[in-house]
């Protein structure tokens, strides 16, 4: 993947393609020592609105195929195979696949905005890599890790590299500052770091300091709180395919101001099918079809069998929740 990623970088970079690295090896050494130590199943970088359809031609022409469009987020797929086994998580797969991430321009509508304005560039493996400044990068995993606690499964893996980060910046009284300076007015940042801070001390002891919890998690809902209290501790350290009491997380969000992009209703009774795990490919074999239709029938019973009996466990602890809230006046 690094070999794939330099490879995908140096034709960014002869394009004039303004962009940067997120995540995977822009963590280390902050979060992780070496960057083949963590599990990684994609590339993501960030791209200025402007340069994503050059971007896009380069990755096809690479070989990748885009698979969808969310938002601000187009993801690609190269080399596929219709195989889905916890065997083979940690083998050398030929498949790839890529995210990019879209920055829009600034107010003026020219040159860079927000964090391509502030990239940083590291010499690794032969390349100069430009990543996100100190503090958009820790603003960024601290949000992904909220966003994977206000998910159905989350990886304790990102809470535990996050965990890392904090420690590594633990006595840069400086950062904390500009850190504090930059976001203290985001409400979304300060809530979802201010969660994610106050799971990782429930589980692993005090270990943040003042400087970051002081507009973070002294400023948590009450609600929130609670909810971290009752299921934080199942929620990272749960087993996939996870559970839906992330929803009433969901809910607390909404009333402290913070609303969901998808609702409950939605996330409780979907109204589609799972996208496709492998799309079809152009002159292809009886074997890989019916492999790749196997492949999606399994998908489709898991997320069925997910849905009826999450979505029942949910509406038990919907009425104990309620119950909670009226012993703790809140």
């Amino acid at each position: 993947m690094i070999r794939e990623s330099v490879a995908i970088q140096e034709e960014f970079q002869s394009a004039s393609i303004s962009y940067a690295v997120l995540k995977g090896v822009s963590f280390c050494p902050s979060s992780v020592p070496r960057p083949e130590l963590r599990h990684q199943f994609d590339l993501d970088y960030l791209v200025a609105e402007e340069d994503v359809a050059d971007a896009r031609r380069l990755l096809e022409k690479r070989g990748y195929r885009l698979y969808a469009v969310s938002g601000k987020s187009w993801e690609f797929k190269a080399n596929e195979r219709p195989t889905l086994s916890i065997k083979d998580l940690y083998r050398a797969s030929p498949g790839y696949a890529v995210e990019l991430h879209l920055e829009q321009r600034n107010r003026h509508g020219a040159g860079p905005a927000g964090r391509l304005s502030r990239v940083l560039h590291k010499e690794l493996y032969g390349i100069s890599m430009p990543v996100l400044a100190p503090v958009d990068l820790f603003l960024g995993q601290g949000l992904h890790a909220f966003k994977d606690v206000c998910s159905a499964f989350s990886r304790t893996a990102h809470l535990l590299e996050f965990y890392r980060h904090v420690m590594t910046r633990r006595t840069d009284a400086a950062f904390w500052e500009e850190l504090a300076s930059t976001a203290a007015e985001d409400r979304r940042a300060a809530v979802g770091i201010g969660a994610v801070v106050y799971l990782l001390t429930d589980i692993l002891g005090l270990f943040a300091p003042p400087a970051l919890t002081s507009w973070t998690v002294d400023t948590l809902p009450p609600r929130i709180r609670l909810w971290v209290d009752r299921y934080g501790r199942q929620t990272a350290l749960g087993q996939h395919p996870g559970t839906k009491l992330y929803l009433l997380l969901q809910h607390e969000l909404e009333v402290a101001g913070l609303p969901a992009g998808r609702s409950s209703r939605a996330a409780l009774l979907p109204s589609k099918l799972p996208p496709p795990v492998m799309k079809a490919l152009q002159d292809e074999p009886t074997g890989i079809r019916i492999a790749r239709y196997r492949l999606q029938l399994d998908v489709l019973c898991s997320r069925l069998r997910f849905h009826l009996l999450e979505g029942a466990r949910y509406s038990l602890e919907a009425y104990q929740w309620r119950k909670c809230l009226k012993q703790h006046h809140l």
